[in-house]
């Protein structure tokens, strides 16, 4: 090879070796993304993004009510002597709930009944004056006769006010036996003592409450709690699905039936707005399940809207905002590799749930891999870690620029070079190496003037022999 050719060459390799230097340099050194900068990528396990249980549906509180209630209310001219139950407790219909004190009412019959013996007697003792009165008349000059006449008259005008007295009498004495005999109140239905209120009112409200609450055994319901924010998130015959607070797969469906705007649930729960102190105001709103197997009077549950999370699907589902989508072909996941370390990962898609916005994934990925939301400043070989907290979120990674990755972002295979090896644009080198026409260094290689690097090199540089 002559010295000119050999020139040539050794040229154009410090071309490539400047200008890949300083597109190494853009891409690694300038402090945007690379290794070596601190950056980590939080990654998640499949098998749990795939679990629809997980939280990603809006929830709200409820709990297990039957669809009847009985309140009993006490006689306020009464005083309770004895109490047979407690909250909880189960109780047939007839079963014996409390008593009043009847001594006092024994003592008021015992009175009325010589209040009205001594009616009678009165009554006997007009009669007897009657007969008096006319035997005298009968006696008596014409002159007298007019006047014992008046004085019967009157006797029986008081003989028809006592008979309406002892008639008054008998009717209270009826109800003091009466209040007697069911001086042991009993229950009118079978339930459970939802409440008892010795004071009759609720103390942080004021409201009136009665003495006793009967929940009736038999069909459920659940009574759910809304705050005005999330009012409008729900809707009669709105499907739901009620999940246990205690095991996560534990489920049961149903739909609403009523939303109650009409009566604002009074308690000291209330949600108070972060900014100006103001209370939220909750409602009621009820559903009818399809099933109660299982489920326990006063349980407290969950409530989500039903969109097919309890539907069991076979394989592998993953949500489409974590899927990379390329063209109608399929597309590809930020995924752990055996090195802990980022890689992109195609995966092969199969069925898609319009609902839950979810793909059927054929191949790519298991439910023991881990895999990272995609954003636009991954690359690979960028460390993933399984720990949140050991991510630092203030690097450029995490800015607004390096947010949610869109499809076709990045190069196909997540490399920082295309395909090739070749430097990409602000510093690239074409597909097989070759130059620029003209031998024009790279925009922004960081090569000086001098070097090499200035317009308009030749291909082949006149050298000294």
């Amino acid at each position: 090879m002559d010295k000119k050719k050999i020139v040539i060459v050794v040229a154009v390799i410090v071309l490539v070796v400047a200008a890949a230097g300083g597109g190494a340099w853009y891409l690694l050194g300038s402090g945007k993304i690379g290794a070596g900068n601190g950056d980590k990528v939080y990654v998640e396990k499949v098998s749990s993004l795939t679990n629809t249980g997980s939280g990603a549906q809006n929830r709200y509180s409820g709990v297990v009510e039957p669809q009847k209630s009985w309140d009993v209310n006490k006689d306020g001219e009464k005083t309770v002597k004895e109490v047979f139950v407690k909250e909880g407790d189960s109780v047939e219909e007839g079963t014996p709930l409390f008593s009043y004190d009847t001594d006092e009412i024994q003592d008021q019959i015992a009175t009325a009944k010589l209040e009205l013996e001594g009616i009678d007697n009165e009554i006997s003792d007009y009669y007897n004056q009657i007969e008096t009165l006319k035997s005298e008349r009968a006696a008596a000059s014409e002159d007298m006769k007019f006047q014992y006449t008046t004085e019967i008259q009157s006797v029986e005008t008081s003989i028809k006010q006592s008979q309406y007295n002892k008639e008054s009498k008998g009717v209270e004495i009826a109800r003091m036996e009466e209040s007697l005999n069911n001086a042991t109140v009993t229950s009118e239905i079978a339930g459970i003592i939802k409440s008892i209120s010795e004071n009759g009112s609720d103390p942080y409200t004021g409201e009136e409450l009665p003495y006793m609450t009967v929940l009736a055994v038999g069909d459920y319901r659940v009574k759910g709690t809304i705050n005005e924010q999330n009012i409008y998130a729900v809707s009669p015959e709105t499907p739901v699905v009620i999940r246990s607070r205690i095991d996560e797969n534990q489920t049961w469906t149903g739909k609403i039936t009523e939303v109650d705007t009409k009566n604002q649930i009074q308690n000291n729960n209330n949600y108070y707005d972060s900014g100006g102190g103001e209370t939220a105001s909750k409602y009621p709103f009820y559903i009818e399940l399809d099933s109660v197997d299982g489920l326990i009077l006063g349980q407290h549950v969950l409530i989500e809207m039903d969109e097919g999370q309890t539907e069991q699907k076979e394989g592998v589902w993953l949500y489409e905002s974590y899927i990379v989508m390329e063209g109608d072909q399929g597309g590809f996941v930020w995924a752990e590799d055996n090195r802990k370390r980022l890689e992109k990962r195609t995966v092969e898609l199969g069925e898609y749930d319009a609902e839950l916005g979810m793909y059927q994934i054929i191949s790519g990925i298991t439910e023991d891999d881990y895999i990272a939301f995609p954003m636009n400043a991954l690359y690979e070989g960028v460390p993933a870690v399984r720990d949140a907290s050991e991510v630092d979120y203030e690097s450029p990674m995490y800015s607004e620029e390096g947010g949610m990755q869109d499809s076709g972002d990045m190069p196909e295979g997540g490399d920082m070079l295309p395909e090739g090896g070749d430097m990409s644009e602000g510093g690239a080198i074409p597909e097989g190496g070759d130059m620029p026409e003209g031998g024009d260094a790279p925009k922004d290689s960081d090569m000086s003037e001098g070097q090499g690097a200035g317009e308009g090199l030749d291909t082949e540089p006149e050298v000294d022999e």
